[in-house]
């Protein structure tokens, strides 16, 4: 493979020299790509403004710009130490999700002193998701005048008071208190670290780093379920695995106390410098060509908001996202991909598993729900290692069918079974004991877990990265995020009362269906975006889906990503 460099360098100003002797210029040159880009891809050339020169390397044809060799350069210590700070959101977010599933099995008495019914497991349960959905709006509108860092730390101080309410609750709706102010910090923060992710990662590396999150909740789930297991014969023990939900948040107060803001949210308050500075910190020696033109590309794509104070600069983004074709895209794209994660069942079985397990016969529900959260928590590393190589669009066209066959299974199973719930918190079961279709059931749960785990699981908060306007980019991951709390909430107060109401079978074979629909809109609504900066996506969702287009385009990066690969070794 030859390198060669066009022929007008005038106003180049940095170059390096490749292992042949060619120059390569680091050019003051925009990241994002040209609109005409998207009509053909075959003919994308980087850098293509009149007003800031480029001087590009070529393979094989392609012209690639040195500027994006070092865009798509190793995320820096710093980018990881964020990564893993934000993330801790996550493990927060997953360990609710884990410890309450085998809380409704252990409290027994413990609250109001009466056993829990249905209708009392589906509140305290759904009350999280409740203050969720409110804590995720609240953080999208204050994210951008308080800053993603800021309003990350008030959902730690939250988290707290919800957590220690919880400790204190001797009643029902005293714990349903507690739940719904620990919802309000969830919601904020699952909002506000995907969100974080996707604005400090390198595009070669952002989907793994966003996916790295889901790792951490799905950690979170897994370690929960341990710690129930062994409090299963303390008394009062469920208390114990709340109280270590303090934990957490405090670590991570304390630790971005020291950490900086992102970039893009210096940018929408004018601070240039400062945005440059953080941008230096979170790429490996970074020429200054490169950093002003990523700073650059990101005033460019701040469509400065007008409005006389905060509020009605918020309002005006919200009216924004709508009225721009590009925006309202990639809203429906972002709040469908999460409406596919909650609506085809898998919190059902993350709130539930204990309870599903108990009722088909384990005597020790809740080490039986580790296989769930562990086969989770492994097949979302298998997504960490492949998302950004196979693609978000190719892995949830894969993973979807499968979703679909294991909740036939279930529905299946559960007819053989002969299990009937019923008003209160009675159930019907022909069989006592383990059957055969009770290990059919736990193997169609695992491999629903293991194919959502890769797909769905992590490609629906990968939706953020689709808002290339920064003015809008927290509205709408408010609005996605605020789309996967009402599922949540949706399922987590109905699941029960479905499992009464239209039997398991039926409510199983339900999610099988919604399985389906998900299918069709990925395939029809979701371009491949693996590979391309933030700010290029306005350009093919402007006039379309450009399902095709994005594709073509994600594939030519991934071929050019290989060069820069072998530049980034020269240097």
């Amino acid at each position: 493979m030859s390198y060669h460099q066009p022929q007008n360098t005038s106003n180049s100003s940095k170059s390096k020299v490749l292992d042949n002797g060619v120059n390569a210029s680091a050019s003051t040159v925009s990241t994002s790509s040209s609109s005409n880009a998207f009509a053909d891809p075959s003919n994308h050339q980087h850098g293509s403004s009149t007003n800031k020169p480029s001087t590009d390397l070529i393979s094989d044809g392609e012209n690639i710009s040195f500027t994006e060799v070092e865009a798509q350069s190793r995320p820096s210590s710093l980018v990881i130490i964020l990564t893993l700070a934000s993330s801790i959101s996550g493990f927060m977010f997953g360990y609710d999700t884990g410890y309450i599933s085998s809380a409704l099995v252990q409290i027994g008495t413990d609250l109001s002193n009466k056993v829990l019914t249905s209708g009392e497991k589906e509140f305290i349960t759904s009350a999280t998701s409740l203050g969720a959905l409110i804590g995720s709006f609240m953080g999208g509108f204050s994210a951008n005048i308080l800053g993603r860092k800021r309003v990350l730390l008030v959902s730690n101080v939250i988290f707290v008071i919800g957590t220690i309410i919880q400790l204190a609750a001797k009643t029902v709706w005293t714990m349903i208190s507690g739940r719904f102010v620990l919802g309000l910090g969830v919601g904020i923060a699952s909002l506000i670290a995907p969100l974080m992710l996707s604005e400090l990662s390198p595009s070669k590396y952002r989907g793994r780093l966003i996916v790295t999150n889901c790792g951490f909740i799905t950690g979170g789930q897994l370690i929960a379920y341990l710690i129930n297991w062994g409090l299963t014969r303390v008394d009062h023990g469920w208390r114990i695995s709340v109280g270590l939900c303090m934990i957490p948040p405090v670590i991570q107060f304390v630790l971005f106390c020291f950490l900086p803001d992102t970039p893009r949210y210096y940018v929408i308050n004018g601070k240039y410098d400062k945005a440059r500075e953080v941008v230096r910190k979170t790429h490996n020696n970074p020429s200054e060509a490169f950093v002003n033109a990523t700073v650059e590309d990101m005033i460019a794509s701040n469509s400065i908001v007008p409005g006389n104070g905060p509020a009605q600069q918020i309002w005006n983004s919200v009216k924004l996202i709508h009225v721009n074709a590009a925006n309202f895209r990639a809203l429906i794209i972002a709040c469908g991909l999460q409406g596919i994660q909650q609506f085809t069942g898998f919190n059902s079985l993350m709130y539930f598993s204990a309870t599903i397990f108990e009722t088909i016969g384990f005597n020790n529900p809740t080490a039986v729900s580790i296989i769930i959260a562990a086969t989770n928590f492994v097949f979302t590393g298998v997504a960490l290692l492949v998302i950004d190589t196979v693609g978000r669009r190719r892995i949830l066209l894969l993973a979807i069918p499968v979703m679909t066959i294991a909740m036939v299974v279930c529905a299946i199973a559960f007819h053989y079974l002969g299990i009937k719930f019923t008003d209160g918190s009675n159930v019907v079961v022909e069989t006592t004991g383990i059957s055969g279709w009770g290990i059919v059931v736990i193997m169609g749960m695992v491999l629903f877990v293991a194919s959502y785990a890769i797909g769905i699981g992590n490609s629906a908060w990968t939706g953020v990265e689709l808002f290339s306007d920064v003015n809008v980019r927290s509205i709408g991951a408010m609005y996605s995020a605020g789309t996967n709390w009402a599922g949540s909430m949706v399922i987590a107060s109905t699941f029960l009362t479905m499992l009464e109401n239209i039997t398991p079978t039926g409510t199983f074979a339900l999610f099988g269906g919604l399985c389906v629909i998900s299918f069709f809109f990925v395939y029809f609504l979701l371009p491949e975006v693996s590979g391309l900066e933030l700010e290029e996506t306005t350009e093919f969702l402007a006039n379309g889906f450009n399902v095709k287009q994005a594709s073509a385009l994600s594939k030519q990066r991934k071929k050019n990503s290989k060069f820069v690969k072998h530049i980034d070794e020269d240097f």
